[in-house]
């Protein structure tokens, strides 16, 4: 039976979250025989790609982002709150490459994120991820140098809905706090589809090797 890329996606995102809480369990030997697998299997999914030429892939996506968002900056109108939204897995972090805790920053977003922030910018972060390791995920994003503004996480029900439509659910919350949400930064179709962003930029995935 095919399995929806969806799912496929979300399942990836549920063996990096095995693997975070067992890394930031204490170590005992429950926990250090139990983690092995599921940090096999976080870095041997994108095992056909290179690291080297995802970044300059990455890269080249935010190379053309950069300028995008200091020109939108500049243009701030009197009384406006600008917002970025970003996936998580592949997007702000490195997942896919090898696995530690916390997970490196995915260094070309990270430049775009922080020249946003510095500049009053909100940055939100909308993943697939379980609630169940918001706290390690949170932690992560800004021990990496993100300043969180908001993490949406899904909760058992999310977990049944279709992704897309949660990404989109949650964009539309951010909106309801009164921001602009200049750019939508993701590696999946999943993380920009819908719209409530005035610009989208797609990270490479290599149809769906990355999670």
């Amino acid at each position: 039976m095919q399995t929806l890329p969806w799912l496929r996606r979300a399942s990836v995102t549920a063996v990096s979250a095995a693997a975070l809480v067992a890394l930031a369990a204490p170590a005992d030997a429950t926990t250090s025989t139990s983690a092995a697998p599921a940090a096999t299997a976080a870095s041997t999914a994108a095992a056909d790609v290179d690291h080297d030429t995802w970044q300059k892939d990455c890269q080249a996506v935010m190379d053309q982002a950069l300028p995008y968002l200091k020109q939108r900056i500049a243009a701030t109108k009197p009384g406006e709150k600008q917002a970025i939204v970003f996936d998580i897995d592949n997007t702000t972090l490195e997942t896919d490459f090898g696995f530690s805790y916390p997970q490196p920053a995915n260094k070309p977003v990270l430049e775009a994120a922080r020249y946003a922030q510095e500049r009053g910018v909100a940055l939100f972060f909308v993943t697939a991820r379980p609630d169940i390791i918001y706290s390690f995920t949170e932690y992560n994003l800004k021990q990496a140098g993100y300043r969180v503004s908001g993490l949406y996480v899904r909760n058992f029900i999310d977990l049944f809905k279709n992704v897309a439509e949660y990404k989109t659910a949650q964009r539309v919350d951010v909106e309801k706090k009164g921001y602009t949400i200049i750019a939508n930064i993701g590696n999946s179709a999943t993380d920009l589809s819908g719209g409530h962003a005035e610009r989208t930029f797609k990270l490479p995935d290599y149809d769906g090797q990355l999670s």
